[in-house]
């Protein structure tokens, strides 16, 4: 077998468009001259019968309902999900965990902080059906149901805005990056689809990788406050840009063998439009900006 993605949403929170801007992307999209998106959302697979999410978004009924691959049965309750690997704690990656209650035995991984910020949530669910809630920094990482293996790494320390500020923080990662490998095909796939900063580690990561899904939220540094004039909270939101000498698309260039896409594209961003200069620029290096629903074979 080999590892299957399929990339359930590519949006930044809020979606595209999103439904409080009337920015010229958002406008756009609305009188249906650009595609729309989804939240953020991965499924992988190593064996085409067992199927992990990579992250949760608040869209994912529509997702789930639009992926044959992800469909229920055979039984009435029958699911082809085993459960979730969380990247960190933000409401657009974990909102979708409500659309899974009551789905009996799910395992969920997650570092130290993000469960604990979410064990509200957690007694909630448990009390539809039982899950599972592992630590995905666990020493010498973890195996999937059919056939993958884990490790997970640290890639950011944003916070989400809901944890209260006085909030005794527990040790460890807020967000993380998952290498998941396949033991049958040697496939690997780094997805990291927040990064606040660029590290050796994850130079090392892209350097032995096939695919890399990597955060794509701004195109530039100012990009809120070009657009929406939100510059402040941009620079406070743990993404690093595509563009500038230390943004991603930089970095990417060291790893010209792996296939490198964009995802988690904010509605202000520029790669939206296909028919763009940004799209352009960042094709013009081989990296991909591809559409919700593609599937992706390592």
């Amino acid at each position: 077998m080999v590892v299957r993605v399929v990339l359930l949403g590519t949006a930044a929170g809020g979606g595209f468009p999103q439904w409080n801007c009337a920015c010229s992307l958002c406008t756009a999209a609305r009188d249906g001259k650009l595609p729309s998106r989804t939240q953020e959302c991965a499924a992988v697979t190593g064996n085409g019968r067992d199927w992990w999410l990579l992250n949760a978004s608040p869209d994912l009924r529509t997702q789930l309902t639009a992926t044959p691959a992800l469909r229920p049965g055979p039984g009435p309750r029958d699911t082809p999900l085993r459960g979730v690997l969380l990247t960190d704690a933000e409401a657009d990656h974990v909102a979708g965990l409500a659309e899974l209650r009551g789905a009996a035995g799910l395992k969920v991984y997650a570092t130290s902080p993000v469960r604990a910020a979410l064990a509200p949530a957690r007694a909630a669910l448990d009390r539809y059906a039982a899950w599972e809630w592992a630590d995905s920094h666990a020493d010498g990482g973890f195996v999937l149901a059919g056939g993958l293996v884990v490790t997970a790494h640290p890639v950011g320390t944003k916070i989400p805005m809901y944890v209260p500020a006085q909030a005794p923080e527990p040790a460890g990662p807020w967000v993380t990056a998952y290498r998941v490998e396949d033991l049958a095909s040697g496939g690997v796939l780094v997805y990291a689809p927040c990064v606040g900063s660029w590290s050796p580690e994850l130079d090392e990561l892209c350097a032995e990788a096939d695919c890399v899904l990597l955060d794509g939220t701004f195109f530039a540094a100012d990009e809120m406050g070009t657009t929406v004039r939100s510059g402040a909270r941009q620079a406070a939101m743990g993404h690093l840009p595509v563009t500038g000498p230390d943004g991603t698309l930089a970095a990417l260039a060291r790893h010209p063998g792996a296939r490198r896409i964009y995802t988690h594209l904010n509605n202000t961003n520029p790669l939206l439009d296909p028919a763009s200069p940004a799209r352009a620029h960042v094709a013009a290096t081989g990296v991909e900006v591809p559409s919700d629903g593609t599937e992706l074979v390592l």
